[in-house]
């Protein structure tokens, strides 16, 4: 059964329809959604069978799970880290929510949701009010990956409807919040003495 696909308002989401999201993601499924960058594909991070097939549907072994946490805010997103200096809150503090991905050394309860043993992980808050108001009404992060593009001139697809027609027979829902973007998060690793930039993408560098 093909994908449903929801028109979602960017700014203001429409209750009912992120209650839909929701029942999606609480029965298992994948959905497609816009973020401040590009358009992510992710599941509910606490529901396992999810978690595998979304490695299925993006041809990954769980042990080389490599995919981000959209959390809420900095509070749930300490929760799956193993420690966050003062120096890096700050940059923390002034960079999100935003078009970034801080990546720490995983705390132990992520080897523990995941089931696979995991060193690192990926944190995004992404300035936009569609995954945040998933998030804030699952009460707990998604895990998610950029949506690619077989194109090699265009590396990610911005038109949520074609989108849909790539991907409605590996996911269950598929969020139309408008055009996404086509450059990624820029991405600091925070797992060393100091924070350094490992990818330069949307938002300037914080460092």
């Amino acid at each position: 059964m093909p994908a449903e696909l929801l028109k979602v308002h960017p700014h203001n989401p429409e209750g009912r329809k992120i209650n839909r999201v929701i029942e999606v993601l609480r029965n298992g499924g994948i959905i497609v959604y816009p973020t401040d960058t590009v358009y992510g594909i992710g599941c509910d991070l606490k529901n396992r069978r999810a978690v595998e097939r979304l490695c299925r549907v993006l041809d990954i072994r769980p042990q080389k799970l490599d995919l981000s946490f959209i959390c809420r805010d900095l509070s749930e997103a300490s929760g799956y880290v193993k420690r966050i200096d003062t120096p890096v809150f700050k940059i923390l503090k002034k960079s999100l929510p935003g078009p970034y991905t801080f990546i720490f050394e995983s705390s132990t309860s992520v080897p523990k949701i995941l089931g696979v043993n995991k060193k690192t992980v990926g944190i995004r808050i992404p300035a936009h009010a569609i995954p945040l108001a998933i998030v804030n009404e699952l009460g707990n992060p998604l895990i998610t990956a950029s949506i690619k593009d077989d194109d090699h001139i265009k590396e990610y697809t911005t038109d949520p409807e074609e989108i849909f027609d790539d991907v409605k027979n590996v996911v269950d829902l598929v969020i139309d919040g408008g055009p996404g973007g086509n450059i990624p998060s820029t991405v600091i690793d925070c797992t060393g003495d100091e924070p350094r930039l490992i990818r330069q993408g949307l938002g300037e560098n914080p460092l």
